[in-house]
């Protein structure tokens, strides 16, 4: 592992409100800097007590920090225009120094089709397709040839994103939650971030033991089809390291939350309420809590192979937490488990 990141959700409860959850968040991004942290990612979600439009945030974030890089992990595509998506990420990637990440997702979920309108095709299928106009916009293509008057410009003018951030497309990830997503991450030729949320295993088969399954078959098909070495992948991951029988004893209550309540564990004052809890699919895990003392935590991360395989590891922090508590953690990370993975600061 040669980077370092975190991901946060920048939630906010009830009694803070969502200025001061606002507020801490980039305060996080400022403490995890001055950690020696490489990345910092925020989560996209919608209608509840967590960001709603991240590259906002992101250009407030740059203009707090000068080398953490700033990622969306991730923004689904289903639901976002995909010229709107390429001009604002152009804008907050100049605003920041050339410093933005962005990971994007496929995945099928119709949940807002009556707030943000129905498609005439599945989920996927459009959200690909959004994918590949967004990719093409942000690569600065041409969208169209005005051919007529009443559009803006003399015919003949070919109309691309502006401004345009040269190195912009080669930031741009997927976000895999399957072997499927992680093998056409290769084919667009973009990154891969692999989530705390997979489908697609096996009988049998550990959460970690597909994330390596699909991280190596990401770099075979990208190896393959280009002759030249994949960029560097990146693995969500919860880690939790305990020095006190104190916090040990908060970070197994969170592995038990996590457990009974699946994905949506560890919400803050006021979101919303599940529907779907620890009773995943068939074929569809959650990424397990490491924690315990910083030896135990280091020895069961250094035998999983999902994050042996991985270059970067981007520690994901319970939504709940406040900005004290993220930044103990932060702290602890890195300095009892980082370095025993082979990460220096950066």
């Amino acid at each position: 592992m040669t980077r370092l990141g975190f991901n946060t959700r920048v939630s906010f409860s009830d009694d803070g409100g969502p200025a001061q959850g606002l507020a801490d968040g980039i305060e996080l991004f400022r403490a995890a800097e001055a950690l020696g942290y490489q990345s910092g990612w925020v989560y996209q979600r919608h209608f509840d007590h967590y960001l709603s439009s991240p590259l906002p945030f992101l250009a407030a974030a740059g203009q707090h920090t000068s080398r953490i890089t700033l990622g969306t992990a991730v923004l689904p595509m289903r639901y976002q225009d995909p010229i709107l998506l390429a001009e604002a990420a152009g804008v907050t990637d100049l605003l920041v120094g050339g410093r933005l990440q962005l990971a994007v997702a496929t995945g099928a979920n119709a949940a807002f089709d009556a707030v943000f309108g129905a498609v005439e095709t599945d989920p996927r299928t459009e959200a690909e397709r959004r994918q590949l106009r967004f990719l093409a916009a942000i690569g600065g293509e041409t969208l169209h040839v005005v051919d007529g008057p009443g559009q803006g410009a003399p015919a003949g003018t070919e109309l691309r994103v502006t401004p345009h951030s040269p190195g912009l497309r080669s930031r741009v990830r997927q976000g895999a939650g399957s072997l499927g997503s992680a093998i056409r991450a290769a084919e667009l030729g973009i990154g891969l971030i692999t989530g705390t949320v997979l489908q697609g295993l096996a009988d049998g088969e550990t959460f970690g033991e597909y994330q390596a399954r699909c991280i190596n078959a990401y770099r075979t098909t990208w190896r393959t089809k280009y002759g030249t070495e994949p960029p560097p992948v990146a693995v969500a991951a919860s880690i939790l390291p305990g020095p006190t029988a104190e916090l040990r004893e908060t970070y197994a209550a969170y592995d038990r939350q996590r457990r009974t309540e699946g994905m949506h564990a560890s919400r803050p004052g006021g979101a919303l309420e599940p529907v779907l809890k620890a009773d995943l699919p068939a074929g569809m895990r959650i990424s397990p809590v490491f924690h315990g003392t910083p030896d135990e935590v280091v020895e069961a991360v250094l035998a999983d192979p999902g994050l042996a395989g991985a270059d970067e590891v981007v520690f994901f922090l319970p939504p709940a937490f406040g900005l004290a508590e993220n930044v103990r953690l932060l702290t602890d990370l890195a300095r009892t488990v980082a370095p025993a993975l082979g990460w220096s600061a950066g």
